[in-house]
């Protein structure tokens, strides 16, 4: 690249050499000279890589990517749906969805239908993500549903409901709580069956119809189907992928073209929540001709420490023109922290010239240094830098394409002893387990949502995410990406064998290869993603070679995708001697590490029984690091202590200890755990016993909609470190007690106010960082305990009841380490209310999280509860949503008026777009005081 003087120094020259003439053709003279020189510094920028944009016409050479959240009509069925129908589905006859979560997958079932069926003009959306074009999809002749109203321009939409996206339209519920529910325990008792539609306008300038225009739309929930001014353009119909539709055929000039997706998302299809609608953003990307396609470029390290960085980079280009072209290709790398200064911190650049044929995509490939870089790496130790290749396309110097790409550099090593190792720092994952639901706002992605989950999770001492059991919405990974939390990222839970009558077998065969690939492609630049899962205890672990076989295609795709990464699949049932493991680069397991069903507490139980097996994987495989991809499926809720408590460390619930059938709660002493789980416990103590084990993902971080094991009769999980609302269970302080030694804490359970359990024994348990505690009842001393080798909880299990204090004070080799003091409450007597963040933005978008407490006249907190609150709020914004963490709470999540619960309740709080000002939230409740919190939006 040459250098290009500046603009002063270039007139100076000319002045100089130039003689007399006169001031009429002095002034033409000048005309040309600052036309010229004009032309020579456009040119000069462009060269240089720069974006210098001198008019409209210009601004429209480059890409465009519009968020196209915002007004959109919605509809759903409420009586008998149309027949555009994707595929025909075999009957349902078991009904049953509170099986257990570890149940054997079974066979799919054939089905044969002489419907029609619209199937084969959405394949050819796969298109792009199928390598062998002997296998892409040809579109039939014909436009299925081209008479169909809904999808016509001049259908009048008027009166369906007017709503922004990301949007989910089954949280709004109400719920289905009686026994024979339409949609059971299982997927949330939720209204997230049927079909619906959406429909939007798009303004198309003339200027669009020579290149490309995208509709990208993050997730859809389910089978979506796409038509555009009439004519069927595409679809995709795995709901928590993300996919494109090329609308360009279909568009013309103006603003009368319409769009109109249909969803079709069935009753047991999950087992879980999955959501309903389009629950994540959707963009309209506008290209040239010449131009990068979306998740086009890849970028790694081949190399990477503190004094040198060397980069792999490859990027596709696509000519959709009818001729080849020249085309220029610059890439810039900065440091995302110094972006406004490019021009001072520019860390490596590439620039090469190459001729795409038309009609053609073709992939360059070249490698970059880059000295001194700045390394992505995990907290504490380390910081999640971060970069940005800022890629250019020029075609004779006119900017055609501008495309960035987010990436880190780090060094990642998979040891058979040492675990991870990331820049050289053996990193022991304390990871979790997380579904996509968000709570009370269901499956429609918010990013500060998203983000409150992890700030709580990194405040437990987890340091590690696995995507359970489905790709998430491109902005979690940004967020694991600027927080430094490491990612095992999941495509599918099941392949060819069903675990529910409609899940994703019924499409696995035509659609895997294009799921798969599209994931890889989206997910490969983000550093936080260490690990690749192709499946989650998936049923062709009992199929031998034969699930053996799929396992290896899958894992093949993987490789050609991105090889940087190891790829695996999770393991409840295989056992090492089965070749199923044997086409993993990690061996991942399922709850088998620890043994499943193993125990006395669990002889009784039918299932699988496998005894710990960490030594008997690692003996087959020395070779390969092993880790706990699901550990424990401790059950509990909040608050909630059932006597009498066991005496050991880790039993299954059932109707005689640690539930409470009556009321829909499991005991919070943590002890008590799924058929097939353990608690942490026993998990902790075996990890320690074989100290090879790279670490653990417990099952869940948080509470999660669907699956409430094991009262199905529920609406979310019980097995989560933290409640759906966001309140921290017991667990919580056990698992950081473990995850961050260093921390001075202590935690006492249970809670103090046990007014009928007067003189009965109440046992005391202490989670702690320390090594030894000694607990206080009002003042007297209950001895000094220690914890012996293996054990993770300090236990004082014949305390006698009595109001009053209960004082527990930690020690650390010695010395006084974390003191914590719990007390009875007095009457309930007011509300005490506080606030994630009390300065939130004014987009419509960005949310407050508002925490209620009932407590005593003394502010000490009334740990029992359950008086029913009444939320208003002053000002322009909105309660989204209000809980309480019970799972048996059927009031709907849009419901101002919602009961304490364990004392506690929670409203999510929402500014209205470009309306600054001051929020009023107050928290009423009869008999109590009332709350009030201001919230400002800016």
């Amino acid at each position: 690249m040459r250098d290009t003087p500046d603009f002063s120094t270039r007139v100076k020259k000319r002045k100089q050499g130039r003689s007399f003439i006169s001031n009429h053709h002095a002034k033409k003279l000048l005309v040309v000279i600052c036309i010229s020189i004009a032309c020579y510094f456009f040119q000069s920028c462009q060269s240089a890589g720069k974006s210098f944009l001198v008019s409209h016409q210009a601004e429209k050479r480059t890409r465009q990517r519009i968020n196209f959240n915002q007004d959109w009509r919605f509809m759903r069925y409420t009586g008998s749906a149309d027949t555009l129908i994707y595929d025909t589905r075999p009957l349902i006859t078991d009904y049953n969805d509170d099986k257990i979560a570890d149940t054997k997958p079974t066979e799919a079932v054939q089905i044969y239908s002489n419907k029609t069926v619209l199937k084969k003009w959405i394949l050819p959306t796969a298109n792009d993500f199928i390598n062998d074009p002997r296998n892409h999809h040809q579109r039939p002749a014909g436009n299925p549903g081209s008479d169909f109203p809904l999808i016509q321009n001049q259908f009048d939409d008027s009166n369906w409901e007017k709503i922004n996206l990301p949007h989910d339209w089954a949280i709004l519920g109400p719920f289905y709580s009686e026994k024979e529910a339409i949609v059971g325990g299982g997927m949330g008792r939720l209204p997230i069956d049927g079909v619906a539609w959406y429909r939007k306008k798009i303004t198309i300038n003339s200027s669009d119809l020579s290149g490309k225009v995208y509709l990208e739309i993050d997730g859809a929930m389910s089978y979506a189907m796409v038509w555009c001014n009439g004519s069927l353009a595409g679809g995709w119909p795995y709901g928590y992928n993300s996919f494109r539709i090329d609308l360009t055929p279909f568009l013309r000039s103006g603003s009368d073209n319409q769009l109109a997706i249909r969803l079709d998302n069935p009753n047991h299809s999950a087992r879980w929540y999955p959501g309903g609608g389009i629950y994540r953003n959707v963009w309209l990307t506008k290209l040239n001709a010449i131009h990068i396609p979306p998740s086009g470029t890849h970028i790694a390290a081949i190399q990477a420490n503190a004094e040198t960085a060397r980069l792999a980079m490859a990027f596709e280009v696509e000519n959709s023109s009818s001729k080849a072209i020249l085309v220029n290709a610059i890439t810039q790398i900065y440091p995302l922290e110094t972006e406004s200064y490019p021009e001072k911190k520019r860390a490596a650049l590439f620039n090469k010239t190459i001729e795409i044929p038309a009609n053609r995509k073709i992939k360059i490939f070249d490698t970059l240094t880059i000295k001194n870089p700045l390394l992505w790496g995990p907290p504490p130790h380390q910081t999640p830098h971060l970069y940005s290749a800022h890629t250019r396309l020029y075609i004779k110097n006119q900017l055609v394409d501008d495309y960035e790409t987010s990436f880190g550099i780090r060094s990642v090593q998979f040891d058979p002893w040492k675990g991870v190792v990331i820049n050289g720092e053996a990193i022991r994952l304390k990871g979790v387990n997380q579904h996509h639901d968000l709570g009370a706002l269901g499956a429609a992605f918010n990013s500060r949502a998203a983000e409150r989950q992890l700030e709580l999770l990194r405040e437990v001492g987890c340091n590690a995410i696995r995507m359970a059991h489905n790709p998430p919405a491109p902005e979690l990974l940004d967020l694991t990406d600027r927080m430094g939390f490491l990612v095992v990222d999941e495509i599918f839970d099941s392949w060819q064998r069903k675990k529910t009558p409609l899940d994703f077998h019924l499409i696995f065969k035509d659609w895997y290869e294009a799921d798969l690939r599209s994931f890889l492609r989206r997910d490969r630049n983000h550093p936080s993603v260490i690990a690749w899962s192709f499946g989650n205890e998936v049923g062709e672990q009992y199929t031998n070679e034969e699930g053996a076989a799929l396992a290896t295609r899958l894992y093949q795709i993987v490789k050609e995708e991105d090889d940087t990464r190891p790829a695996t699949a999770s393991m409840n049932y295989a056992k090492p001697t089965m070749p199923f493991a044997k086409a993993m680069d990690i061996i991942s397991l399922n709850y088998q590490g620890e043994g499943i069903r193993d125990g006395v507490a669990y002889a009784h139980l039918s299932g699988i029984r496998t005894p710990p097996l960490y030594s008997a994987f690692q003996n087959e495989f020395p070779e390969k690091l092993l880790f706990s991809s699901e550990t424990a499926s401790t059950l509990s809720t909040r608050g909630t202590y059932l006597f009498p408590v066991f005496n050991g460390t880790s039993a299954p619930v059932n109707d005689t200890i640690g539930s409470d059938a009556k009321t829909k709660q499991v005991s919070a002493y943590e002890l008590y755990t799924a058929q097939f789980g353990a608690s942490p416990d026993k998990v902790f103590a075996t990890q320690d016993q074989h100290p090879y084990v790279a670490g653990e993902f417990v099952w869940t971080g948080w509470d999660y909609l669907g699956e409430p094991t094991p009262f199905y009769e529920s609406r979310s999980s019980y097995s989560g470190i933290i409640d759906l609302a966001g309140f921290k269970k017991d667990r919580f302080y056990l698992y950081q007690s473990r995850w961050r030694p260093e921390l001075p804490m202590v935690h006492i359970l249970p809670h103090w106010n046990w007014p009928d359990r007067v003189g009965a024994i109440t046992p005391i348990h202490v989670f702690t960082s320390g090594d030894a505690a000694e607990l206080f009842l009002n003042g007297r001393t209950q001895g000094i305990k220690k914890k012996a080798a293996f054990e993770y909880r300090i236990r004082w299990d014949e305390v006698i009841y009595e109001p009053g204090e209960v004082k527990a004070v930690a020690y650390k080799n010695g010395m006084k380490w974390a003191e914590q003091s719990i007390h009875t409450s007095g009457k309930a007597a007011k509300i005490e209310m506080d606030a994630d963040r009390k300065t939130i933005a004014a987009d419509g978008s960005d949310l407050s999280f508002v925490t209620v407490k009932i407590t005593d006249s003394l502010g000490i907190p009334v740990a029992n509860a359950s008086n029913k609150i009444r939320f208003t709020l002053r000002g322009f914004g909105t309660i989204v949503a209000t809980d309480n963490g019970n799972p048996a709470d059927f009031v709907p999540f849009p419901s101002q008026e919602r009961a304490a619960f364990s004392g506690c309740a929670l409203a999510i709080i929402k500014g209205q777009k470009n309306k600054p000002g001051t929020l009023i939230v107050q928290a009423d409740s009869p008999g109590l005081k009332t709350g009030s919190l201001k919230i400002f939006t800016r």
